[in-house]
């Protein structure tokens, strides 16, 4: 920022720039728009991120955010326990959860495996899903995206869990509902050719 810009807005706009997605310019707005608002408001919102941050905790079972000792769908009786559906991040089990349909529960690994970020199968909870499989589990799902990072954890987790007898399937990739074939690029469409359905 400018040096005409007081040190604690510059120091503001630092902060914001620090979270995923925002740049400078997007700092900068959001650090006026706080020191436009008043001084009560302000106190509260960093308060409720405070509280978030001190409250929220992974959960015993999945692995997934919850202020409680489990989360809520691992809490829930009606899920099915046998099916288990790893996602790389929390936020993945909010887009899965909203899209319906599945019933199951969720394995949060925090993380992908990543040799040139030095991130090994320690540096994620691979050892907290495994411990789960010694119950009466049918299938693991591995709904990790579809990056060199997230095919390479998927292979190296479906390695360890073959044989234990339990099944390992991999989320269906092809074309997004309602787009065109001429603008999909070629990983998409040979995913859509390997993982086409019988009409």
């Amino acid at each position: 920022m400018a040096e005409y810009n007081s040190l604690p807005l510059v120091s503001a706009a630092e902060q914001f720039a620090k979270l995923p997605g925002i740049g400078m310019k997007t700092a900068q707005r959001l650090a006026y728009f706080i020191l436009n608002q008043p001084v009560e408001e302000v106190e509260l919102f960093s308060t409720q991120i405070l509280n978030a941050r001190k409250s929220v905790h992974c959960c015993k079972i999945c692995q997934n955010f919850t202020d409680t000792e489990q989360c809520s769908i691992c809490g829930d009786e009606k899920r099915d326990k046998r099916v288990i559906c790893v996602v790389e991040a929390p936020k993945d089990v909010s887009a899965l959860e909203r899209a319906g349909g599945f019933s199951g529960v969720y394995h949060v690994l925090h993380g992908l495996l990543s040799p040139m970020e030095n991130i090994g199968p320690n540096d994620i909870r691979i050892a907290e899903l495994m411990k789960r499989l010694s119950g009466d589990v049918d299938e693991v799902i591995m709904a990790t995206n579809p990056t060199v990072e997230g095919e390479t954890t998927a292979s190296y987790i479906s390695r360890m869990i073959k044989p234990l007898g339990v099944k390992v399937t991999r989320l269906a990739y092809g074309l997004p509902a309602g787009s065109s074939l001429e603008y999909a690029d070629d990983i998409t469409l040979q995913r859509a050719l390997e993982n086409r359905n019988e009409l």
